[in-house]
């Protein structure tokens, strides 16, 4: 019976670690930059690893007042981008802690 009681202290030794370097990558994943880029560069913008846009930048040749529809299209693009780099990103870092666990 005390045998029993070691292996489950053993394992929740084991599972706080876990938790702990879960924890320590999520934040370097949130302060972690990523951008995103539409088409020639026309719009660039960059997030956080928690989703916060922190910057935008548009070229001037981008901003044509008579087709706001093509600035819009390509502030939709990098924004697609940088997401698409955010959560390729996430799955890599985060991925290794759902791998082989039961109901992930």
């Amino acid at each position: 019976m005390m045998r029993g009681m070691g292996n489950m202290q053993g394992m929740v030794k084991q599972m706080q670690k876990l938790q702990k370097n879960m924890q320590k990558d999520q934040e370097e994943l949130n302060k972690t930059e990523f951008e995103g880029h539409a088409p020639d560069d026309a719009v660039v913008v960059k997030f956080t690893g928690d989703h916060k846009m922190t910057d935008i930048a548009i070229k001037e040749e981008a901003i044509d007042p008579d087709d706001a529809d093509m600035l819009q299209d390509l502030i939709i693009a990098a924004v697609n981008d940088a997401m698409t780099n955010l959560e390729t990103q996430t799955q890599k870092t985060m991925g290794k802690y759902s791998r082989n666990m039961p109901g992930f």
